[in-house]
C-alpha cells in the first residue's frame, strides 16, 4: 500500500485564516487566497492524504484581526495553518517581502523539525514561493510543484509599455528578484501547474522554460456554495441564515436603484485597470435602451475612504464614479461598498440570476477566469473575455458568449441576445448549472493532482529531478541527534607536524557512526580549502561545513555544497564591508590577503606579530567597532568579520534551524578563534598541542583540556564524555 502524503503548502503573503478570508480587501488578498485555501481544505479530504499544512507569514497588526498571529490553526483533523514570523509583525505588501526569504526558509526549517513534520511533497504559490520551495526543497530533499498565479516578466513589460520609469518599478516591485525566483523555479520544480493549456504558453518568455514540465488542471469551485439558484436549502438553520443573507445583498444593491425588479448586468472584480470594468460602464450609459432593460451592478473590492486607498484602486474606482456621473446612470447602476466575500459572493451571483440576469468580466486578458465557473454553477449566463482561460471554459460548459473586451457593439450585442431571449438564458443557465459540477468541481482538480503527485514519487525512488538537486545528507538531521561533533581542522583535526597522532582512529569513528551522531567541520579556511582537506585526507563526509572563520555554513554531499542562504541573511544586518576596508587602510603592520581569502562577511588581513595593537584597530573603526569581530590566529592572520559572524553563533544558529540542544554540542579546537565555540552549554575539548592564546586553559565540568595532541586529544575528549567507549 502506498504512504498516505504529508503535503505542504507555502503561500506567504495576503492573509490566510479559518474563518472569513478577506478577499477584495487590497491587490494581495485576491482569487489566489481564495484557491489556496480551497485546495488545502479538499486536499484534506482526499483518501490518499495524511495531513495538509499551509506555511504562510504570521502578522501581529492591531490593524487586523488577531486570528493572523496565532503560530498553529487547526482547520480540521488534517488541515492547518503554520506561520512563520520574519520581518516584524506589521502587514506587508508582497513585494516588500522579497528581503526576508531566507528567514522564512530558516523559520520553515526550524518548525518542520521542531514538530516533526517533514512533507513527502512541497507545493509553492506565486514567485515568492516558489524561492522558498526552491530553497526548502534542495535542503530538505523534497520535491515540489508551483502555481504561478501571475508572472512577473508581463507585469513589468506591461508597465514599461504604460511609459514607467524602470529604475522606479525596480524599486517597488523587486522586478529582478522575482524574475529570477520564477527562472529558478522552472528549473527546480518537478512541475508547473497552470489553469488552462494556453496558460502554458506565457511561460515561454522565460529562458528556463525548456526545462518545465507542464499539466494544466482547471481550479475547481465548491459545488456545495455555489449551487444554482433554484436550490433549495432542507436545513432549517442553514435555510434561515441563508435567508438572512440573501436580504442583505438585496439591500446592499437595491438602495441604488430606483426600480430594482429589473433583471441584473452584474460584474464582481478587484478594482484594478487590468479587470477593465470602464468599458462595461461606457457600454452601459451609451445605450439608453440597454439601461431600460436591466440595472447595472459592480462590486470591486472593498472600500471604507477611497482617498486613503493605494495609488491605482483609488484612481480605477475615482473613474467608476466619474463614469456613472458622466452618464447620468443614478438610479440605473449600483457600485456596493462591501460584500463578506467568504459568504456572499455566490448569494450574490444567485440573487442575480433570480433576476433572470447576466454576469460580465471584461479583463484584458483572464488567466483562468473563475468567477465565470462560480457564476455558471449558480445558473447565471456570461458575458466574457475572449482573452485567455475563458476560451476554454465556454465550448465546455456552453453557458455564455464569448466577446473582445475592447469591441463596445459586440459586448452590447451579446448582452441584449441573452437579457432579451428567455430561451437563450435557460440554455445557457442549465448548461452551466450541470457542466460545471462535471467539469470544474474541486473534487475532480485534487484528484487530478493526487495522480500526479504519486505518479511523481513512484517515477524514482526521490522522484526528484535528479540533475539539479544535491541529494543532502540530511537524514541524519532529520533525526534525533544524540551528539554533535564540531571540530576545527588545521592544529585540531589534522597536525602534520606530529604526524597527525589518532587520525585513522578518529576517521573510522566518524565513518562508522550511527544515526544518532552529527559530524560538522569548522574552520578559519574558505570552502575550497576545506574540501581538499576532505579529498587529501579521505575524511568521511561531514553534515555541515562551517567555514570563513563562521561566515558561511554549508551542507554537503561531497558532489555539491549548499550554502545557507539563511545565516549569510542573519549577517548581513549592520555590517558595512567597504568603510572598515576603507578605515584600516592606513595601519601599516597589517597587509590584505589574496582575493581567494575573501568573502562578502570576512575581510582578511596578515599581520606582523611584533606590532600587534588592539586599541590602534579599535581607533581606526571608529564609533562603528562593536558591530565588528577581530580575530587574530596563529600568529599570522587576522580577520575582521561581522559581530554576529563567529564559529559559536554559526553553531547556535545550526542548533535552533535542526533542533539539536545545545547540551548535545561537542566542539573541539587548538586556537583563539575556536573559543568562541566553547560557550553556553556546548561541551568543549581543547587538544594538548593548543597554541599560546589557550595556555591557561584548565578542565572544568564544560571544557576538557587533553593531554593528547589533534585528533588523539578529540578522541581522549569523547571517552571523558562517555561518547566513545
Amino acid at each position: 500500500m502506498m504512504k498516505k502524503l504529508r503535503i505542504s503548502l507555502i503561500n506567504i503573503h495576503g492573509l490566510l485564516k479559518g474563518s472569513g478570508l478577506e478577499i477584495g480587501r487590497d491587490a494581495d488578498n485576491g482569487g489566489q487566497t481564495k484557491y489556496i485555501y480551497e485546495l488545502a481544505e479538499f486536499l484534506s479530504q482526499h483518501e490518499d492524504v495524511e495531513h495538509v499544512h499551509i506555511f504562510t507569514r504570521l502578522i501581529d497588526d492591531p490593524a487586523l484581526s488577531p486570528e493572523y498571529s496565532v503560530p498553529v490553526e487547526i482547520i480540521n483533523d488534517k488541515l492547518d495553518i503554520r506561520r512563520i514570523p520574519f520581518l516584524g509583525k506589521k502587514y506587508k505588501a508582497k513585494e516588500q517581502l522579497w528581503e526576508g526569504l531566507d528567514t522564512f526558509v530558516n523559520g520553515a526549517m526550524q518548525h518542520i523539525k521542531q514538530h516533526n513534520i517533514f512533507p513527502d511533497w512541497i507545493h509553492s504559490h506565486y514567485a515568492d514561493a516558489g524561492y522558498a520551495a526552491a530553497e526548502l526543497s534542495s535542503v530538505l530533499n523534497i520535491p515540489f510543484a508551483h502555481t504561478g498565479h501571475s508572472l512577473g516578466f508581463y507585469k513589468k513589460k506591461k508597465l514599461i509599455e504604460s511609459g514607467e520609469n524602470e529604475e522606479e518599478l525596480e524599486k517597488k516591485f523587486k522586478f529582478k528578484a522575482r524574475i529570477a525566483a520564477e527562472e529558478r523555479t522552472l528549473e527546480l520544480a518537478e512541475f508547473i501547474v497552470t489553469s488552462t493549456e494556453q496558460e502554458i504558453e506565457t511561460y515561454k518568455a522565460y529562458k528556463n522554460f525548456e526545462l518545465g514540465k507542464y499539466h494544466a488542471i482547471s481550479p475547481g469551485i465548491d459545488t456545495r456554495k455555489f449551487v444554482p439558484y433554484y436550490y433549495q436549502e432542507n436545513d432549517s438553520d442553514k435555510h434561515m441564515e441563508e435567508a438572512q443573507r440573501k436580504y442583505w445583498v438585496a439591500e446592499s444593491i437595491s438602495k441604488f436603484l430606483t426600480n430594482p425588479h429589473k433583471p441584473i448586468i452584474l460584474a464582481l472584480s478587484r478594482p484594478d485597470r487590468h479587470k477593465n470594468l470602464n468599458t462595461l460602464i461606457e457600454v452601459y450609459g451609451k445605450d439608453k435602451e440597454l439601461q431600460s432593460m436591466a440595472n447595472l451592478v459592480i462590486f470591486a473590492g472593498i472600500r471604507k475612504d477611497i482617498a486613503k486607498m493605494p495609488e491605482s484602486e483609488k484612481n480605477v474606482l475615482t473613474d467608476l464614479l466619474l463614469l456613472m456621473d458622466k452618464y447620468d446612470l443614478y438610479g440605473k447602476m449600483a457600485i456596493p461598498k462591501k460584500h463578506d466575500v467568504e459568504n456572499e459572493v455566490s448569494i450574490i451571483y444567485r440573487y442575480a440570476a433570480e433576476k433572470r440576469g447576466v454576469f460580465v468580466n471584461l479583463a484584458l486578458h483572464e488567466n483562468f477566469g473563475l468567477t465565470v465557473i462560480e457564476s455558471a454553477s449558480s445558473g447565471l449566463p456570461v458575458v466574457v473575455t475572449k482573452n485567455g482561460g475563458p476560451s476554454e471554459i465556454i465550448p465546455v460548459c456552453q453557458n455564455g458568449e464569448l466577446v473582445n473586451p475592447q469591441e463596445e457593439n459586440q459586448i452590447k450585442k451579446a448582452l441584449r441576445n441573452i437579457l432579451t431571449d428567455e430561451n437563450r438564458w435557460k440554455y445557457y443557465s442549465n448548461n452551466g448549472a450541470t457542466n460545471i459540477q462535471k467539469y470544474y468541481s474541486w473534487i475532480s482538480h485534487v484528484n487530478h493532482y493526487v495522480d500526479l503527485i504519486n505518479e511523481n514519487l513512484s517515477v524514482s525512488s526521490t522522484g526528484i529531478k535528479k540533475q539539479h538537486y544535491p541529494n543532502i545528507n540530511i537524514s541524519r538531521l532529520k533525526r534525533k541527534i544524540d551528539h554533535l561533533l564540531v571540530s576545527d581542522i588545521d592544529g585540531t583535526l589534522i597536525e602534520p607536524k606530529l604526524a597527525n597522532p589518532g587520525l585513522k582512529e578518529l576517521k573510522a569513528h566518524l565513518t562508522n557512526r550511527t544515526d544518532k551522531m552529527a559530524f560538522a567541520m569548522a574552520s578559519g579556511r574558505n570552502l575550497a580549502l576545506v574540501k581538499k582537506v576532505i579529498d587529501e585526507e579521505e575524511f568521511p563526509l561531514p553534515d555541515f561545513i562551517i567555514c570563513s572563520v563562521g561566515t558561511e555554513i554549508y551542507y554537503t554531499n561531497g558532489k555539491d555544497y549548499i550554502l545557507d542562504k539563511g545565516w549569510a541573511k542573519f549577517l548581513a544586518g549592520r555590517w558595512k564591508r567597504e568603510d572598515i576596508v576603507n578605515r584600516l587602510k592606513d595601519i601599516k603592520w597589517i597587509k590584505i590577503q589574496e582575493e581567494e581569502a575573501q568573502n562578502p562577511y570576512k575581510i582578511s588581513y596578515y599581520y606582523d606579530k611584533e606590532h600587534y595593537n588592539h586599541d590602534e584597530l579599535i581607533t581606526a573603526l571608529g564609533t562603528g567597532w562593536y558591530k565588528v569581530n577581530i580575530i587574530p590566529s596563529h600568529g599570522q592572520f587576522l580577520d575582521f568579520i561581522p559581530k554576529r559572524a563567529s564559529k559559536g553563533n554559526a553553531i547556535k544558529f545550526l542548533c535552533r534551524k535542526w533542533s539539536i540542544p545545545l547540551s548535545n554540542v561537542i566542539a573541539a579546537g587548538d586556537s583563539g578563534n575556536d573559543v568562541d565555540m566553547f560557550r553556553g552549554s556546548v561541551k568543549g575539548i581543547i587538544v594538548g598541542n593548543r597554541s599560546a592564546e589557550l595556555a591557561d586553559y584548565e578542565t572544568t565540568k564544560s571544557i576538557y583540556v587533553a593531554k593528547n595532541s589533534a585528533s588523539e586529544g578529540i578522541l581522549e575528549g569523547l571517552k571523558h564524555y562517555k561518547v566513545i567507549k
